[in-house]
């Protein structure tokens, strides 16, 4: 999963239906890339994930780190179940309750982050909103994903 420089270049060797783009001219991102082109592959987009158990409640109210995790692990098993790789996510939109206190938990939600998806960190958004759909969800992630033919 690593194996990208410092402009999202990929230097793993492997063919990958993608390229990061991010300009020499711009601040070097980091935990995201500025723009992800796609090049034929397979294209997987994800449903919102929330920390959702199996019965449909959510597993940790009130808990933004391990929210985040179950949330991750999601969509980890989607991508599984798609037959895709961590590496092959383009694209991350992140909607939470209360952005002061995911940026308090970052280095956390960072190591969830990369529990579940190692070092490749694709095209990423952080949005704060009023609510979610379930009340005690606290954050959701949707994902976009790529995937080699």
């Amino acid at each position: 999963m690593s194996g990208t420089d410092s402009n999202g270049n990929d230097t793993s060797g492997e063919e990958r239906p993608w390229r990061a783009i991010n300009p020499p001219e711009m601040a070097d991102p980091v935990g995201y890339s500025n723009a992800i082109e796609s090049i034929g592959g397979r294209r997987i987009t994800i449903a919102g994930q929330v920390d959702m158990q199996k019965d449909g409640s959510i597993a940790h109210p009130g808990d933004l780190l391990k929210q985040a995790d179950g949330a991750f692990a999601n969509i980890a098993h989607v991508l599984a179940a798609a037959g895709a790789k961590p590496e092959h996510l383009v694209r991350m939109r992140v909607f939470v309750t209360d952005v002061k206190a995911y940026k308090a938990l970052g280095r956390e939600i960072g190591r969830a982050y990369r529990k579940h998806f190692g070092t490749w960190f694709p095209a990423m958004s952080l949005f704060e909103i009023a609510c979610l759909y379930d009340d005690d969800a606290l954050i959701e992630v949707e994902t976009e994903a790529v995937v080699p033919d």
